[in-house]
Order: C-alpha cells, then structure tokens, then sequence
C-alpha cells in the first residue's frame, strides 16, 4: 500500500482544505440566516432573505452605484495608507532606536490606539469639513499609533549584538536605518499593519456614514433613511468580504512570509 506523504499531495490538494476552512463558516452562516427568516417569517423591512439581499447587490453593481462607492472607498483607503506608513515607520524606528523615548512613548501611543480612529471624526469634521480630507484623516489615525507603536516594539527586539556589530562597522546611518532597523523590525511592522488596517478599514466606514457622500459606508447610511434593509446588509456583506479578502489573500501571507523570512530569534533590549 503506497504512503501519502506531504511530499506526494498535489499543491493544488494542499490547498483545498484551507480554502475549504475559510468558505465553509461563511457558507454556514448564509443557510442559517435564510433558514431562520424563512422559518420566522420575517419582512424584509425587518431583515432581508439572502435572494433579497443577492438582489440588491444586483441593483447596486447595474445601476453602477457599486463600482462609484467602491472605488471611493478604495481610494481614500490607500491614501490613508501611504500617508500611514510613510509618517509612522521613520517615527517608530527613530523611538524604537532610544530606550530613553521608547519609554517616555510607549504609555502615550497605548492611550493613542484606544482612541484613534472613530473617536476622531468630530475632530477631522471641524478641522476638515465633510469629504475626503476627513475621511483620509480618519484612516491615516486609525493606523498610525499602531503602526508607531508596532515600529518601537520591533526595533526594541533586535539583538544588541546585531546593532553593536553594524555600528563597530562604522555603518552609515540611511544603511543602518535600511539594511539593519527596517529589516529587523519588520515582522513586527507587518503585524502592526495587520492590526492597523483593521482599525482603518472601521474608521473609514464610520467617517464616510458621518462626513462623505459617497463610500460604502455612505451607501448603508442612505439606505437607513428609505427603509431599504436589503441595501443595509448588502453593504454590510460587501464592506465585510472585503476585509476577508484583504486579510486573507494579501495581509495574512505577508505576515507569514515577512516572519519566516525577517523574524528575530534574539533577546530584545
């Protein structure tokens, strides 16, 4: 009798079973939801059968109200982001290079995170008015003190002895900040983005409901005020498949890859 070894099974069989572990909870989840509103007998006005909401997304793509809301929201969230990684990487490493500001900073970004984000945007509205400048501002807040704050901790975590090598070396500063900081911070920098993108992904949806006029986030506020539910958890399922999607197929193997290729074994100081 032949033995299956992992060397023997087809990459495409490998991953069968973690796409299966991934749609399969969602799939349960669909067939209670139309078995308990058929069995309840529920108006849609009070929640919507799964077709109904099937056919909402149907309305919203052919109307072509989908794509102008998608498209917002994407666009404000990439900015939000570059503006993220380029003001809180250099400032995270700069503090994470000095125990004397890591620990002056450390309590401050962890007060930070618990209000950045939603918090915000009465602030962002006075400051920007509604638009997009708000909403940008939103995003790049949710992101940036765990991003600062993830930056600190993984150049804390590199070994002393890497660091005493690449200065007894004369190493410049730009090499030691791209060839030694970066690289050593960097799995601890992918998990911030992780958990940052998180955080910015739910202030972008609240802000667009109070501060824009176009975003999914605005899509499922305007539908609020015509009763429209089917609209309400569509943009509900939408705005959620998306982040599944972007954690699943972008963040998560990132963050594995950047750890088995860049993680630190050592003692941190």
């Amino acid at each position: 009798m032949p033995v299956v070894t992992a060397q023997s099974v087809k990459p495409g069989a490998r991953r069968v079973g973690p796409a299966l572990w991934f749609v399969g909870p969602l799939a349960v989840l669909v067939a209670v939801w139309a078995v308990a509103v058929a069995a309840a007998g529920t108006p849609m006005r009070v929640f919507p059968q799964v077709g109904d909401v099937a056919a909402a997304i149907g309305d919203m793509a052919s109307s072509g109200d989908l794509f102008r809301h998608l498209g917002a929201s994407l666009r404000r969230m990439g900015l939000g982001i570059v503006l993220a990684l380029v003001t809180a990487l250099p400032f995270g490493i700069a503090l994470g290079s000095s125990r004397l500001l890591s620990a002056f900073f450390a309590p401050l970004l962890r007060f930070s995170v618990a209000l950045a984000g939603i918090a915000w945007i009465p602030v962002a509205t006075l400051w920007f008015g509604y638009g997009d400048r708000a909403v940008i501002f939103i995003v790049w807040n949710a992101m940036f003190f765990a991003l600062t704050y993830n930056a600190m901790l993984g150049v804390r975590q590199i070994p002393l002895q890497l660091l005493r090598a690449a200065r007894s070396m004369g190493t410049s500063r730009t090499r030691m900040f791209t060839e030694v900081l970066l690289p050593g911070a960097l799995p601890s920098i992918v998990t911030g983005l992780r958990v940052g993108l998180g955080y910015g992904w739910r202030g972008l949806v609240a802000a667009e409901i109070i501060a824009s006029d176009a975003g999914l986030g605005y899509a499922l506020f305007q539908a609020q005020k015509y009763f429209r539910t089917d609209v309400i958890i569509a943009s509900m399922v939408i705005i959620g498949v998306l982040w599944l999607l972007m954690d699943r197929l972008l963040l998560a193997p990132l963050e594995r890859r950047t750890v088995q290729r860049w993680g630190m074994t050592g003692v941190g100081r």
